[in-house]
């Protein structure tokens, strides 16, 4: 058996979708804006009474700590690797991902509590203090996740662009809703509308802790299906069979794959692999790939005592070649 890792696509190697210089700039004016809008924010609603600009500050002070738990999660992922940590520390922003969802459901719920005994008990609301405040909100959390716009490709800076965005939205919910406070004098609209907010965290944050929980574990990108890439190894010249294939996630903009190729007519050389690991990136954004070749008996079907990993196959493998492939793929 003849066995061959590529490592030209390495962590000591540039990549592209590395966190952009540009993004430093837009988390310190983002911080800044929204910390001091959620001092305003908090003052006027303890003076207005209002639920509504009480949460949402609670909401916005969320994000200011998510924005810099993900501002320091970009700078960590541009750290050399070292002999512990061989891929660097790009994972940090895979955990600053999961961090943000988990820290906006804890928001959400504390917002429905206080919402629901403002709904049994409303209290007097100062609807165009509110309206104001609010209307402010739209332009510094708008203004705010148009400095994110570019880095969609990223979880971690689209996890920063869709908390400001949600919050944008949830701010121009608070102005209609202190119209029709105004237009009604139902003051109950005002921890209604606070709970109309929560159940907004709640979807917009569902998609983030879902991808986020995935990548930690190990899981494949959403964007990644397992079975086409099992396929183009297969369709390379000389590949008979392909297992062992993993893939998963080295942060929230780089993806790593392992797998064995079975060749029986003999290893064929570096300009294969590299061939291989072009197509891996281009196709399917693969940047870290790592392929092992087995020659095995002529004859041979499938792999058997060659491969290094047998003894193991039946975890991985199952009965049937695609079994891994099902068991990777995301839900």
């Amino acid at each position: 058996m003849a066995a061959h890792h590529d490592h030209s696509a390495g962590p000591h190697h540039g990549h592209a979708h590395a966190p952009q210089a540009g993004h430093g700039r837009a988390f310190a004016i983002g911080i800044a804006l929204n910390l001091g809008f959620v001092v305003i924010e908090a003052a006027y609603g303890f003076w207005a009474d209002s639920m509504a600009l009480l949460s949402d500050a609670g909401h916005n002070l969320s994000d200011v700590l998510g924005l810099a738990i993900a501002w320091g999660a970009a700078l960590l992922a541009k750290r050399a690797p070292t002999e512990r940590f061989t891929y660097g520390l790009r994972s940090s922003s895979i955990l600053a991902a999961l961090f943000n969802a988990l820290l906006l459901l804890i928001a959400v719920g504390g917002i429905a509590w206080e919402s629901v005994q403002r709904v049994i008990d409303p209290a007097p609301v100062a609807a165009v203090t509110v309206m104001i405040v609010a209307g402010i909100g739209i332009v510094v959390n708008g203004f705010t996740a148009f400095l994110f716009m570019g880095g969609q490709h990223d979880l971690n800076i689209r996890g920063a662009f869709l908390h400001m965005v949600a919050d944008a939205a949830v701010s121009l919910g608070v102005v209609l809703g202190g119209l029709a406070i105004l237009w009604t004098g139902a003051n109950w609209i005002d921890p209604a509308l606070s709970l109309v907010i929560a159940a907004v965290i709640l979807w917009s944050t569902w998609g983030l802790l879902n991808q986020s929980l995935t990548l930690s574990l190990h899981g494949v990108p959403r964007a990644i299906v397992v079975p086409e890439v099992r396929k183009a190894l297969e369709q390379m010249p000389g590949v008979s069979q392909v297992h062992h294939l993993h893939v998963w996630a080295v942060s929230t903009t780089e993806t790593a794959l392992t797998a064995h190729l079975v060749m029986p007519d003999g290893h064929p050389g570096d300009g294969f692999l590299a061939e291989a690991q072009h197509d891996l990136k281009e196709r399917f954004g693969i940047g870290h790939a790592t392929l092992q070749i087995e020659i095995h008996r002529p004859g041979s079907q499938g792999h058997g005592p060659e491969c290094p990993l047998e003894q193991h196959a039946h975890t991985h493998e199952g009965h049937h070649p695609h079994d891994e492939a099902s068991h990777l793929s995301p839900q």
